[in-house]
């Protein structure tokens, strides 16, 4: 099913419309460029092709949490559709940004966390977590490690029941590990490794992930 029809037919259906959170408000210290949301990649910036994926993907709405240098953000990209939100303590670690992103989300939905250090999402990854979560269950994008062994990644789907508790259970730089952690039984694993490869931007030799 096409991604926008499959938001579209979520609409009536009694699940629970998904919101995509971002999280891009990192400062990129360890590449050295920058907050990673303004690198450019496909002509834009990171944080705008990503923003574009989670809704292409079928989610309802997208959260966008800022935080380094976050009036350059605003000021030098074009985020107009979504929300954005800032968190002033992004320095303190992931969480802050994981709870603002869920406090921003609207009532009702579940929230899908996605990294903005992902290039390679697609929307066809998103569609795939968002047509493969049950009521009640955490869905997880996840790739084969070299046994085969499929290992959680994200983007990572929150029931909407779920929200409030993965959101109490953030500390630190953690994000939603710890409720992850806490629940295994609740993650359901979706392979999305013939779809993007899931790695993250993290280093200086990792830039030839924003080659396309």
């Amino acid at each position: 099913m096409h991604a926008r029809a499959y938001r579209e037919d979520m609409t009536g259906s009694g699940v629970a419309p998904t919101t995509g959170v971002l999280l891009a408000a990192g400062a990129g210290t360890r590449l050295g460029r920058g907050p990673k949301a303004l690198l450019p990649y496909r002509g834009r910036t990171l944080v705008e092709v990503l923003a574009d994926t989670l809704f292409d993907g079928g989610c309802r709405e997208v959260v966008v949490v800022v935080g380094a240098e976050a009036d350059r953000v605003r000021s030098t990209t074009d985020l107009r559709t979504y929300k954005v939100v800032e968190n002033e303590n992004w320095a303190k670690g992931m969480a802050g940004s994981f709870r603002a992103g869920i406090e921003a989300a609207s009532p009702g939905h579940s929230i899908m966390v996605a990294l903005v250090d992902q290039p390679g999402l697609t929307p066809t990854a998103v569609s795939r977590l968002l047509g493969s979560h049950r009521p009640g269950r955490v869905t997880a994008a996840a790739y084969p490690d070299e046994s085969g062994r499929l290992k959680r990644r994200h983007p990572v789907i929150i029931d909407v029941g779920l929200r409030s508790q993965a959101a109490e259970a953030a500390n630190g730089d953690t994000g939603a590990r710890s409720f992850l952690k806490a629940h295994p039984g609740l993650v359901d694993l979706v392979d999305c490794s013939d779809l993007c490869s899931g790695e993250d931007l993290d280093t200086k030799d990792q830039l030839h992930l924003l080659e396309d």
